[in-house]
């Protein structure tokens, strides 16, 4: 099949079909019942294939059951029930990922972990909070309307937050605030024999720790194949007196990328700067109903007090200059702000309305910002020459950016195009010294480019991590490794 060249043979031989390889215990099905209820517990069709897939390309495959814990205590006894009776498990938040993170590759059971929604543990003297799978980023940010403080990290969905943990999620504000790996202060996982781990300690939510091994950088990223992350208590940040955003268009594409570049080495404290080539922003522009020309375009905005942002502004705008940039306009207004963000995050949804009825692929490569303009206008090249729809969007201000790949699956030659070129891409990435995935996660695609990248011994050492965890491979069996 043409989306299988794309996925690659590895991840090929991964698929199964809607039934898994071990079916589940006779009265599996009703233990489950017993732990949450008939009600939270679902065999139907139409739910497993609801819980089989995300937003990637990579094909559905259901689980054999779903369930819905609404309580801690409840994750750990089917936990212990799953893993006495070596049912693979798969957790599952808002099914906004884009790498195959929650597929069902080998059936089990899906924990459906989004009715777990509470907010706790609210310090505004202390800045953090604890929030359950449930609370995705926009909710979070709602409750805390009025008190001062905000919640960055901003993928281009309304993720779940602990999902966005499991993934080591990133978005626009990361150049500024990071990204969640250093916003996530402790988690509470329940393993997958059941017993319950806070990686920093019960209740504590240090801003900073120097106590042994870091436990909750090691789930942060780990895609589900540890344990079920329950609760993660997050650092907050307060809202900036003032913001500014601006779009300025370039002549070319590296000199959009230059003028990153010397931003950043100009120390101005930019907040976000994202990069659009000229077919995202027509592509944006058209989509989203803004005027904005097709051109290689920075959104870039300011944080600050309403003294310094003025001084902000006037250095970032030489620096656009120096580099040929035009169209400045500055929008302090939020209403105005939150018209122009709405549209950067809504890049996918354009980027497949290029195509109607074509497959969408993102790629998530990420280098050293002294390697960018390099790398991009080399990506950019070989797109062209490939003959490809791949509009390019990125937080180049972290070196991080996108192709986003729109194709017919049902054409061969165009998806084996496809496929050489992320190979490509990724290569090309990993030999200027880079990351294969930058906020996506490996999940069931990137697993041939992560040994490239870490190397055998790396490798070695994440599969022995993986089997004192989880001695029987029961966590997201087919993920990262």
């Amino acid at each position: 099949m043409a989306l299988r060249r794309v996925l690659g043979p590895g991840v090929a031989l991964g698929r199964r079909s809607c039934c898994s390889k071990r079916p589940l215990p006779p009265d599996f099905v009703e233990a489950l019942r017993a732990v949450v209820g008939g009600p939270n517990v679902s065999t139907a069709m139409a739910v497993r294939e609801q819980h089989g897939h995300d937003e990637s390309m990579h094909t559905c495959a259901p689980p054999d059951a779903v369930v819905w814990p609404q309580a801690v205590g409840q994750v750990q006894e089917l936990a212990a029930l799953c893993y006495r009776c070596r049912v693979p498990m798969v957790p599952f938040g808002t099914g906004t990922g884009l790498e195959g993170g929650v597929n069902a590759v080998q059936g089990g059971v899906c924990f459906d972990l989004s009715r777990m929604d509470a907010i706790a543990e609210l310090s505004l003297e202390d800045f953090s909070v604890a929030v359950e799978p449930g609370v995705t980023r926009k909710a979070l940010n709602s409750h805390l309307r009025g008190t001062g403080l905000w919640f960055p990290v901003d993928p281009g969905a309304d993720a779940s937050l602990c999902g966005m943990a499991a993934t080591g999620a990133s978005g626009t504000n990361a150049v500024r605030y990071g990204t969640m790996r250093p916003n996530v202060l402790n988690l509470r996982v329940v393993l997958p024999d059941g017993r319950l781990l806070h990686t920093a300690g019960p209740g504590r939510q240090a801003r900073k720790r120097a106590a042994g091994y870091d436990l909750t950088s090691l789930f942060v990223g780990s895609e589900g194949t540890l344990g079920f992350l329950t609760q993660a208590t997050l650092r907050l940040h307060p809202l900036p007196e003032a913001a500014a955003v601006t779009t300025a268009t370039f002549p070319s594409v590296r000199a959009a990328v230059a003028c990153t570049v010397q931003v950043l080495q100009a120390a101005v404290p930019v907040a976000r700067i994202e990069f659009l080539d000229e077919v995202m922003a027509g592509a944006c522009g058209r989509f989203s109903g803004l005027e904005l020309p097709a051109a290689a375009t920075l959104l870039l905005e300011l944080h600050g007090s309403r003294h310094g942002l003025a001084e902000q502004q006037q250095q970032t705008e030489e620096i656009v200059r120096l580099n040929g940039g035009s169209g400045l306009a500055w929008a302090e207004e939020p209403e105005e702000r939150g018209r122009l963000w709405a549209m950067r995050h809504s890049a996918w949804y354009a980027a497949l309305a290029l195509r109607p009825g074509c497959q969408g692929y993102s790629t998530d490569v990420c280098v050293p910002i002294s390697r960018l303009p390099d790398v991009v206008v080399e990506t950019k090249r070989d797109l062209q020459d490939s003959g490809l729809t791949g509009p390019m969007v990125g937080h180049v201000g972290d070196g991080n950016f996108h192709c986003l790949l729109v194709f017919d699956a049902q054409d061969p030659a165009e998806a084996g195009r496809v496929h050489a070129f992320t190979q490509r891409l990724g290569r090309r990435a990993l030999a200027a010294g880079g990351t294969c995935t930058g906020e996506h996660g490996v999940g069931l695609g990137k697993r041939a480019l992560l040994l490239e990248e870490l190397g055998q011994e790396g490798l070695d050492t994440l599969r022995r991590i993986k089997a004192a965890l989880d001695p029987h491979n029961l966590m997201n069996p087919g993920k990262v490794l």
